[in-house]
């Protein structure tokens, strides 16, 4: 019976995902399976709930609210279960109420006073001076502070991790550079994975250095309610202890709405990350149509439905495809959340809603990326050919050792020399024999080559 049941659900998953509209809980639902208790509207119930309670507990804690006794063992853990507890049935309950109210934050303290429907005490006080939007703003905050904590770090982390490690492996290994596409000084293929790695881990350190706000002071953000009920109160210290408690940062001058300043900033830091990641998504790219990387062979995939023997490189372009989509979510996010009309408008609700949405396309984007570095495999014959041939590229190496050595138009004559020219060892050691230097400058360059021209490339990738 077990196994029927087990089969069953198997079953409904299936259909599930092959009739999603959306990719993310579709076909990729796997890959964004950690978001769903998070960003899904199981998960904003959740945080709703959570949030009504802990309020009507920290009320309850409060000697000046004498009409609300002070919560016995019992009575708190019964609150907790609910939030320890909480699961889709209750999830089901709460929209099972919204259909007859309509309003979804009313829907969750319906459910909550159900709990309690013999206790008018209890009753009186769930959502007590509150506005949904109290409730709302607070469950989002929680929402972006659980999904960097538990799900974008130990992302970020890995992916990190991954790239350290490619650093490490190849910091030595001399690589021509591509300037505006043309070859360039050389520099090694761990240097280049390095400044990826830098840029990114300043990116990182921004990420969470940003403070998630919350406020939650009613219905225009004057604790209008709260100060008419019980003036002698300390409302702005009693919400600032509410909001902490939550581990957020309390926005106390508002209108109703807390302004997601803070969340414009989060989205454009993910928006940075992913630019980033999207630049090294296309030059991996770049590097392996040039033959330096090869992939990892894996026999049962197919590259090509008709071309045997390609191996495309679908992990760098699968991430370059989701990186574009989740900065174009971001974007919008970080353009519009900040702008209300007068107090509050509805506009940011539903937009609010998709934030899940930006962070999977993003995590997508990033596991693509881990398993396509997983299958990089150098090809330093190919990398060594490319560059032994291009001897042109110590052209800047000789002018500048010239303008030392106080030659006239150091950068004409190497010009002259290289410029549109097949450039060889025999060209440039006559040339270098030809000027007049000192014999320990022009054996240091007649020495030279250009895998060994890669300055301080190998020990600036350690730096890391």
């Amino acid at each position: 019976m077990i196994l029927i049941l087990q089969s069953k659900r198997q079953e409904d998953m299936a259909h599930e995902q092959l009739t999603a509209i959306s990719p993310l809980d579709g076909r990729y639902a796997e890959k964004t399976s950690e978001l769903t208790e998070i960003f899904s509207e199981y998960g904003l119930i959740r945080f709703r709930v959570e949030i009504e309670i802990r309020w009507l507990q920290m009320l309850s804690n409060n000697p000046d609210i004498i009409e609300l006794d002070r919560f016995d063992k019992d009575t708190n853990n019964q609150l907790n279960d609910i939030i320890d507890n909480f699961n889709t049935d209750d999830a089901k309950s709460v929209k099972d109420i919204e259909r007859t109210t309509n309003h979804d934050v009313k829907a969750v303290e319906y459910f909550i006073c159900q709990q309690f429907k013999d206790n008018k005490n209890i009753n009186d006080f769930i959502h007590f001076g509150c506005t949904s939007e109290d409730i709302n703003n607070l469950a989002y905050a929680m929402m972006l502070d659980e999904a960097r904590k538990n799900v974008l770090n130990p992302l970020m982390d890995s992916l990190h991790q991954e790239i350290q490690n490619l650093v490490m492996k190849y910091h030595s290994i001399p690589m021509l550079s591509r300037t505006h596409g043309q070859t360039a000084s050389p520099t090694t293929v761990g240097k280049e994975f390095a400044n990826i790695l830098a840029r990114l881990n300043l990116i990182s350190n921004d990420f969470n250095a940003i403070h998630i706000y919350g406020k939650f002071n009613g219905a225009v953000g004057n604790f209008n309610a709260h100060h008419i009920a019980y003036p002698n109160c300390d409302w702005p210290e009693i919400s600032s202890s509410f909001i902490k408690s939550l581990n957020l940062e309390p926005n106390i001058l508002t209108t109703q709405i807390e302004p997601h300043d803070w969340m414009a900033k989060y989205c454009h830091n993910l928006i940075r990350y992913n630019t980033v990641l999207l630049d090294m998504s296309r030059d991996i790219w770049g590097y392996i149509s040039l033959g330096y990387f090869k992939q990892r062979l894996e026999k049962n995939e197919v590259g090509s439905s008709t071309m045997p023997h390609k191996i495309n490189p679908i992990d760098f372009e699968n991430a370059e495809g989701n990186l574009g989509l989740s900065n174009s979510l971001f974007g919008h996010f970080a353009e519009k959340l900040p702008i209300s009309r007068f107090q509050r408008d509805l506009t940011d609700s539903t937009v609010q809603r998709n934030l899940g949405v930006a962070i999977g396309y993003g995590i997508i984007a990033i596991k693509s990326l881990l398993k396509g570095i997983s299958k990089l495999e150098i090809d330093t014959a190919i990398i060594n050919k490319d560059i032994e041939n291009r001897w042109e590229v110590l052209g800047e190496a000789i002018q500048t050792v010239m303008r030392r050595y106080g030659i006239s138009e150091p950068y004409e004559k190497l010009k002259t020399l290289t410029r549109g020219n097949e450039i060889n060892k025999s060209i440039l050691s006559e040339f270098i024999q030809s000027l007049d230097i000192p014999d320990h400058a022009k054996k240091e360059l007649l020495d030279l080559t250009p895998s060994t021209y890669t300055g301080l490339a190998s020990e600036l990738s350690k730096q890391l």
